[in-house]
This record gives structure tokens, sequence and C-alpha cells, in this order.
């Protein structure tokens, strides 16, 4: 299995690299990509609280980037940078998440 870069403030998960591993288009995308594009699908990947759920981001992660998509739609991004302060958006649903 060859191995693949990571993100900014995310490894790159065994599972995320085993599927990208699966996918030549998906590792080309993959080492194509900025760092921080990497961060974000990996973030969006391990951020999610089930498995059969992180499963799902996974397959859809392989998919879209086989399919050129060089970041995930409809996410927030990731709240675990340190390099700048968060947008109103991730503030947003941190806000959220701290009322359940």
């Amino acid at each position: 299995m060859p191995k693949l870069s990571d993100g900014v403030a995310h490894k790159l998960p065994a599972d995320l690299q085993k599927a990208l591993s699966a996918s030549a288009k998906a590792q080309r995308v993959w080492e194509d990509i900025t760092p921080l594009a990497r961060n974000e699908w990996i973030c969006w990947v391990i951020s999610v609280k089930k498995a059969e759920t992180r499963t799902q981001h996974i397959k859809r992660a392989v998919s879209d980037l086989a399919k050129g998509k060089r970041r995930p739609c409809c996410w927030a991004g990731c709240i675990h940078r340190r390099d700048k302060p968060a947008s109103p958006s991730q503030k947003f649903v941190l806000s959220r998440k701290s009322k359940k």
C-alpha cells in the first residue's frame, strides 16, 4: 500500500488510506490537492460518531475524489486547525453541539 500524504492538523487514518489505495484516480487527486484540502477530507471522515456513518463518508470521499472533487461538500470545515480563528459558520455548529 503506498504511503499517502497527511493533512495539516490530521494524520491520514488507516481505513481512509486503505480505501484511497484501492482507487488510482482517487489517489492521484488526493496527492494533487492541497494539505488543507486533505485535512478537510480527513476531518470530515473522522468527525462522525457512528462507525457506519464513517464507512459511508469514506466511500463517498473516495468516490468524490475519483471524480475530481477537491473538497467535501456542505461541511463547515475543520474545527481542529489552530492557524486561524473559527469562522462564523464553525462557531454556529460548535454552539449547537455544546447544547446537546
